[in-house]
């Protein structure tokens, strides 16, 4: 059986060589194996993981919805609305000096 490094691995499943290696640490190479060398570990994924593996689509999984809607309050002000002052505190400028 035939081991890939991860910059091989990456190249054929058209990722960057980083996420390879994420994807080691989290276990969807079921058979990787990490290899310690003088220069520190690396990664060794056998041929077969690569050919079955199906990529995870991209982005973030998605928050499960909650039963019930948190109470927000009934007059629709937001905390942002009610601040005032625009949140210079008083300076004139973008350096913080005041005027005078």
């Amino acid at each position: 059986m035939s081991e890939l490094t991860t910059s091989q691995t990456a190249e054929r499943l058209n990722v960057g060589a980083s996420t390879v290696r994420l994807w080691c640490k989290q276990g969807k190479f079921p058979n990787a194996r990490a290899q310690d060398t003088p220069r520190g570990s690396v990664w060794l994924i056998p041929e077969n993981d690569v050919k079955d593996f199906d990529k995870p689509k991209r982005g973030r999984v998605p928050k499960a919805k909650a039963e019930e809607a948190p109470a927000t309050a009934t007059d629709g002000a937001t905390p942002r609305a009610a601040k005032k002052g625009g949140g210079n505190n008083g300076s004139n400028g973008a350096n913080g000096q005041t005027g005078g």
